[in-house]
């Protein structure tokens, strides 16, 4: 069974990105490795890793309940094969999947909890974890759908 070994990021809705970047940034002395340019998203780093932190632009008229955390992340220990036996065994608990990316730093499954909280579990997408801080500091970020498909034993 694969076995999650830590919690690794949060990514949380806000009213004003900006606001937060100078907060994380200021008071917590983050670096924003990532600002997407129409200032909607931010990556922001504690410098270890490719994020710790990511906030994102809450819709227009957002009520308690949509401010607040998006997810929190769990990182997989081994790779892409144990990312497909949680995506199976998620799936053969009945879990609502709400979404796979390849985030190309991470490749992730999305699912909800009972409460509709929403949770990602991911492998990494380097071998070391500097390689994928580098590569999001170079502003090339992007996502795309990961497949998961599980062959069927013969």
């Amino acid at each position: 069974m694969p076995k999650v070994n830590k919690v690794a990021h949060i990514v949380l809705a806000v009213k004003d990105v900006m606001a937060s970047v100078k907060f994380y940034t200021e008071v917590l002395g983050m670096e924003a490795v990532d600002l997407k340019e129409n200032h909607k998203a931010a990556f922001l780093s504690f410098g270890t890793q490719h994020h710790d932190v990511a906030v994102f632009e809450a819709p227009d008229g957002a009520e308690r309940g949509q401010i607040g955390l998006n997810h929190f992340a769990m990182q997989i220990e081994g790779g892409i094969l144990e990312l497909k036996e949680m995506h199976q065994r998620l799936l053969d608990h009945g879990v609502t999947i709400t979404h796979t990316t390849d985030h190309i730093i991470t490749k992730s499954v999305y699912f909800l909890d009972p409460d509709g909280n929403q949770l990602e579990v991911f492998a990494e997408g380097f071998e070391v974890p500097s390689e994928g801080l580098n590569f999001i500091r170079q502003g090339t970020y992007h996502v795309k759908l990961l497949e998961l498909e599980v062959p069927a034993a013969s």
